[in-house]
């Protein structure tokens, strides 16, 4: 018998999760350069790379086009915690996040306050420091969640209701970040050995908690990822103040402004985190829904295929409100 496959028949279509809209900021995207831009090869100069204005070819996996009015709508918001559950997510990711403000030297409190202590003090390579070590942490949940369904409908042989599709491509996101930030510095040895045994760590206790609770995980990933939004508002805050000068002439790589698909006049540094930001929003929202479902039986409301999205929370905390009523009834 003689098997034919027609390739024009199969396509891939990426996910295109629902943007996230829930932090208002004013003013526009890109700082114009001060007397400080001088300084803007503080960073750079650690690893060189281009800002050519040449879009040029997309990402594999393409990222869905964010417009001005929504990486500027993105706010930080917090889902409360009703059930044991939800408190043992919420309490990890606390733990986990004082243990690495520890270690990292980070502060909450602006950087205009005069009893800050210059070693609290967020400069340039504290940031790039914090964001490459968040982002090595956050890449793992979407690939162990991903990995660990995928294995599941092979051994059930079913569908997966499209589960899969999102998580690896939060994964994706998520890696994205990290290589971007490595285009404006080199991380040494020591935050390679921390990295690699964060990752070790992270991945060994995430995959075994993944098999136990799957609900628990997509909660504590949608608790870290409201930390990330916290953690890159303020970063802009920082930039806007005018407290990292190097970073107010510096453009985004290229590879940020071919995979978000930067348009002209939205390719500085301000920019590169506002797009970030909202990448995580994202992720913090269709966690928190995941959360919310039957981990076996119900669809992906963000799957390529399943056009039955939350509700749009652009402008509005309306998104949140809904996951935590539905959260209330057990949903």
């Amino acid at each position: 018998m003689k098997l034919q496959t027609s390739t024009a028949r199969l396509s891939l279509v990426p996910t295109r999760l629902q943007h996230s809209a829930i932090f208002r900021t004013g003013g526009i995207l890109c700082a114009q350069p001060s007397r400080h831009s001088s300084l803007s090869t503080l960073l750079s100069t650690k690893r060189n790379h281009t800002t050519s204005t040449h879009v040029g070819q997309k990402s594999s996996w393409t990222h869905p086009v964010y417009t001005k009015e929504q990486i500027l709508a993105v706010r930080t918001a917090h889902r409360k915690a009703y059930t044991w559950q939800d408190r043992a997510a919420l309490g990890t990711v606390r733990l986990l996040r004082w243990g690495m403000d520890f270690v990292s030297g980070y502060n909450s409190r602006p950087a205009n306050t005069n009893t800050l202590s210059k070693a609290y003090v967020m400069t340039e390579e504290k940031w790039i420091t914090r964001f490459v070590f968040l982002e090595s942490v956050a890449g793992v949940p979407g690939m162990v969640a991903g990995m660990l369904r995928h294995l599941k409908s092979i051994r059930r042989m079913r569908r997966d209701n499209g589960w899969i599709e999102t998580l690896l491509e939060e994964a994706y996101n998520e890696r994205m970040h990290l290589l971007t930030f490595l285009k404006l510095a080199e991380p040494g040895p020591a935050m390679r050995f921390m990295v690699l045994g964060a990752q070790w760590v992270f991945f060994s206790g995430f995959s075994l908690a993944y098999l136990i609770s799957p609900q628990i995980c997509h909660r504590f990933v949608g608790y870290l990822e409201e930390e990330a939004v916290i953690t890159y508002s303020k970063a802009i805050r920082d930039l806007e103040d005018g407290h990292l000068p190097a970073w107010e002439g510096l453009q985004a790589p290229e590879m940020a402004i071919k995979y978000w698909q930067m348009p002209e006049g939205q390719r500085c540094m301000r920019s590169l985190l506002l797009y970030v930001r909202a990448d995580e929003a994202k992720h913090r929202d269709v966690n928190h829904t995941l959360g919310n479902l039957d981990q076996n039986t119900d669809p992906n409301p963000f799957a390529a295929k399943v056009r039955a999205q939350v509700q749009s929370v652009a402008g509005s905390t309306g998104g949140l409100r809904q996951l935590e009523e539905n959260s209330r009834k057990g949903t």
